[in-house]
């Protein structure tokens, strides 16, 4: 009965120190993934500078080019700005900025013109009601435009980095318990 039960656990500790390995072996690859792709975004993003704008005037544009494609006509919404002391143009986020510069904020779905429509002017009723809010600005003198969100801020890379941080500890503390649990058993088989 005796050499049954040490086989189990001699079993159940490597499958555990397995599980642990491998833990600590995708967090060790989500890292690195992390570390190609998120955190030179991260550093890229020249837009650190948090500020207040004051709204100036909004407008809705049909436009008939995206990337330099021709697509069927979509609405977008232009708003200018006040910020830092100077005039501004705001764009949602810097994909907005990079996919259309005439857009400050381009509908999610392009499909349907009526409900492209619709959440242009549901997006535009909301800056009406807020005419002061954050945004981010550059550093750069002569920049004329500002983001309202930020897609590669400290808090997307905190929390990109939570999940594999946390893969790690766990599989750590697996291997940290395995161990322990060995050293007990041969400690208790000495006595």
């Amino acid at each position: 009965m005796g050499k049954k039960l040490v086989m189990a656990q001699k079993r159940g500790e490597t499958r555990a120190l397995c599980l642990g390995v491998a833990m600590v072996v995708c967090a060790v690859i989500t890292y690195y993934i992390l570390g190609t792709t998120v955190l030179p975004l991260y550093q890229k993003s020249v837009w650190t500078q948090e500020s207040m704008c004051h709204l100036i005037e909004t407008n809705i544009r049909d436009q008939e080019e995206l990337e330099g494609k021709r697509v069927p006509q979509y609405p977008c919404l232009w708003v200018n700005v006040s910020s830092v002391g100077r005039w501004a143009v705001l764009y949602h986020t810097e994909d907005t900025r990079d996919r259309n510069q005439q857009c400050s904020y381009i509908p999610g779905s392009l499909d349907n013109y009526q409900m492209a429509r619709a959440d242009v002017e549901e997006v535009r009723a909301k800056f009406h009601q807020r005419q002061v809010f954050h945004c981010f600005s550059t550093t750069r003198e002569n920049e004329t435009s500002v983001l309202y969100q930020r897609l590669y801020g400290p808090q997307t890379l905190l929390f990109s980095l939570f999940w594999p941080t946390f893969l790690l500890t766990g599989g750590l503390l697996v291997i940290v318990m395995v161990k322990i649990n060995q050293s007990l058993s041969i400690l208790a088989a000495q006595k």
